[in-house]
C-alpha cells in the first residue's frame, strides 16, 4: 500500500486529549506510513458474519470467508497469535500463525495492531483442540486504525457519564447496551407494522412552528434570519396531524422528535421520540383497544415476554388494561368514599396531606385532579387507563357527553409513567375558540406551558373536523417498559447532557 503521507505530529493537540497509549498508537502510525502502509486504506468487503461463521460450522469444510471486525482480545503465543474478533453478529476467534500469512504480514501484526482496530482477515474455519470455532487467518489488513484504548475488558465500560457522552465506546464495549439500542428501532419498526397493517398512513408534518401548540409544555425558540421571525421547535404534532383529517385522511400517524423546554431526569428528556396517531369516526374505546393491542403486537415483535421485571414491579402486559375513572381512582387509592370527594370536603383532604393548591380559583374537579397527581398516579403500576380528565386540563378535547365538566379523555398509566394520552378530539370550532381564550389567558397569568391562540387551527375546524380520536404514546417510555429499564438515557442513543 502507498502511504498518502498525511501528518500524524502534534494529532493529540488537534483532537485536544492525549494519553501515553494515544502517544504510542500515533507514533505506530508514523512508522506504518513510513513504511508504505495506510492506516486507514481503502474499503476491503467481507463474505460473511462471525456469526454466520458460527452457524454454519461444518468439519472439513474448506471456503474461504472474509470477514471484518473489531480486536477486542489479543494473546501471542511465540509465532502465533490467537484474537478475539467483534463485528455487529458477534464475536469470533482468530487463529493467526507465522507460516501461515508469512513472516512480514506477521511481524506487522505483532508490531502495529493494537485492541480496537478494525481488520479484514480472510480464512478457513476450523474447532480448536478446546472445542472453539476459530477463523485460520491466511491474509490480514488493517481497515482503520484504533487511537485510543478500550475500556478494560474485564470491567468494561462502567463510568455512565462516558456511557452516555460516548456512545460508540458503550455499544463496543457493552453487549446489554447495544442489545437494548438495537431493541429500541425493533420496537419502532413494530409500532409501524402494526399501523400499516391497519391501513393507517404515515406522514411529516413541520417541526418548526410559528406558534407552540398541541401540548402543555414550555417550547424552545429560535429565529428564522430570512423571514425575520421567531419559530418553535415543535412541542407536539397534534394541530398539524388534526387539519391533515381535516383534508381528508382518515388514519394518520407520525413517529418523530418533540421538543419541550423542561427539566431532565431518569424520566425526561427535553428532546424525545413520539408516536401520535389520529382514526376519523372512532372514538377512546376504540383508541383504548388498539393501544392495548398496539403494545402487545410490539412485545411480540421484540420477542419480549409479557411479565416485565421493571424495578421492583413485574408488570403484566398479557392481560387486559385495567379502566378506572380519575374519580373513581382517587377514592380506590386514597381510601376515600363519594361523600369525602366533594366540594365541602376536598379542601381539607388536599390540606391534610400537605397538597398546595396551585391557583385560588381551582373547581372541585380540578383539585380531585391535583390529588390524583399527587397521591394516585405513582401507585398506578399495572397497565391502567384512566378517565374522566377535568375539561380545564384538557384544551384539545372534546367533552364528555354524559359529564360537561370532564373531558371525553384516558391517559394509560404503567409503573407510575404516563405512556399514553388520548381523547375524543374536539371538533367545535366556537368551542375550541373559547378555550384558546382560556389558555391566553392563563398565559398572561404566568403559565408558560399555556397554549397559544391557533387562528389557523380554527379556520381548519371550520371547515369540519369529523368525529375524531387521537393517541400519543411516548416511545422512549414504552422501550423502558417493554424492556425493564428504570433510566430513560439508556434507551436514547445520544441523550441530552449538560456541556463539560
Amino acid at each position: 500500500m502507498e502511504s498518502k503521507n498525511k501528518p500524524v505530529d502534534g494529532l493529540q493537540d488537534y483532537l485536544g486529549h492525549s494519553s501515553q497509549e494515544h502517544e504510542v498508537r500515533v507514533a505506530k502510525v508514523k512508522t506504518m506510513r513510513e513504511q508504505g502502509i495506510e492506516p486507514w486504506p481503502s474499503l476491503k468487503h467481507s463474505t460473511t458474519t462471525s456469526k454466520n461463521i458460527l452457524e454454519s460450522f461444518a468439519e472439513g469444510d474448506t471456503t474461504a470467508h472474509q470477514l471484518v471486525g473489531r480486536v477486542m482480545t489479543v494473546r501471542l503465543h511465540g509465532k502465533a497469535a490467537f484474537v478475539h474478533l467483534q463485528d455487529e453478529s458477534g464475536k469470533l476467534q482468530l487463529y493467526i500463525k507465522e507460516d501461515l500469512v508469512g513472516a512480514q504480514a506477521f511481524a506487522q501484526f505483532e508490531q502495529f495492531v493494537d485492541i480496537g482496530d478494525i481488520l479484514w482477515l480472510s480464512g478457513t474455519v476450523f474447532k480448536t483442540q478446546r472445542g472453539e470455532i476459530s477463523l485460520r487467518v491466511s491474509q490480514w489488513s488493517l481497515q482503520s486504525k484504533c487511537l485510543h484504548p478500550l475500556p478494560e475488558k474485564f470491567h468494561g465500560l462502567t463510568d455512565v457519564e462516558v456511557r452516555y457522552r460516548q456512545r460508540y465506546l458503550d455499544l463496543i464495549c457493552n453487549t446489554d447496551s447495544k442489545n437494548l439500542l438495537i431493541k429500541r428501532s425493533l420496537v419502532v419498526q413494530a409500532v409501524r407494522e402494526f399501523l400499516n397493517q391497519r391501513h393507517y398512513l404515515e406522514v411529516e408534518t413541520p417541526m418548526l412552528h410559528p406558534i407552540p401548540g398541541g401540548a402543555a409544555a414550555k417550547p424552545f425558540v429560535t429565529h428564522h434570519n430570512a423571514l425575520g421571525q421567531d419559530f418553535y421547535l415543535r412541542i407536539a404534532p397534534e394541530l398539524y396531524l388534526k387539519r391533515l383529517v381535516v383534508g381528508g385522511l382518515d388514519r394518520v400517524f407520525e413517529v418523530n422528535r418533540n421538543f419541550r423546554n423542561e427539566g431532565i431526569s431518569t424520566r425526561h428528556n427535553p428532546e424525545f421520540t413520539m408516536l401520535e396517531c389520529y382514526t376519523a369516526h372512532q372514538d377512546i374505546n376504540y383508541a383504548m383497544d388498539l393501544i392495548e393491542s398496539l403494545t402487545q403486537f410490539v412485545m411480540q415483535k421484540i420477542g419480549a415476554d409479557f411479565k416485565v421485571q421493571f424495578g421492583d414491579h413485574t408488570l403484566d402486559f398479557g392481560k387486559s388494561f385495567e379502566r378506572i375513572s380519575l374519580h373513581d381512582a382517587v377514592k380506590k387509592y386514597n381510601n376515600l368514599s363519594d361523600a369525602d370527594v366533594n366540594e365541602e370536603n376536598i379542601d381539607a383532604i388536599l390540606k391534610s396531606k400537605r397538597i398546595a393548591l396551585r391557583k385560588s380559583d381551582m373547581n372541585l374537579q380540578e383539585k380531585i385532579y391535583l390529588l390524583f397527581e399527587e397521591t394516585v398516579e405513582s401507585q398506578l403500576i399495572q397497565p391502567t387507563f384512566v378517565t374522566g380528565f377535568p375539561i380545564e386540563v384538557s384544551p384539545l378535547a372534546k367533552r364528555d357527553p354524559n359529564n360537561s365538566d370532564l373531558a371525553s379523555r384516558s391517559e394509560l398509566f404503567v409503573a407510575g409513567l404516563e405512556l399514553a394520552n388520548l381523547f375524543d378530539e374536539l371538533n367545535d370550532p366556537f368551542d375550541q375558540a373559547e378555550r384558546f381564550h382560556e389558555q391566553v389567558k392563563a398565559q398572561a397569568a404566568g403559565d408558560a406551558e399555556a397554549h397559544h391562540y391557533d387562528a389557523d387551527f380554527i379556520l381548519a375546524l371550520e371547515h369540519g373536523l369529523p368525529p375524531t380520536v387521537g393517541f400519543g404514546i411516548g416511545i422512549d417510555r414504552m422501550v423502558m417498559l417493554l424492556t425493564g429499564t428504570t433510566t430513560i438515557k439508556d434507551v436514547i442513543l445520544f441523550p441530552t447532557l449538560k456541556k463539560k
